[in-house]
């Protein structure tokens, strides 16, 4: 039996389709943990913001 050569080019037929792993190479990773850090300190900063200027809390 004969083995088939395995070009690793994926599926003829998908015409041209962009393989997602290889999108995914050029894109920003950024963590769990960062997007939640964030979030707690702009959450923060808007607190802060809205004490010193008397807006919160609410009478």
């Amino acid at each position: 039996m004969t083995k088939k050569k395995s070009s690793g080019n994926g599926l003829m037929s998908s015409a041209g389709l962009m393989r997602y792993y290889e999108a995914d190479k050029k894109a920003i990773h950024i963590g769990p943990k960062v997007v939640i850090a964030t979030g707690v300190v702009i959450g923060l900063a808007i607190l802060v913001l809205d004490a010193s200027f008397g807006i919160w809390p609410l009478p």
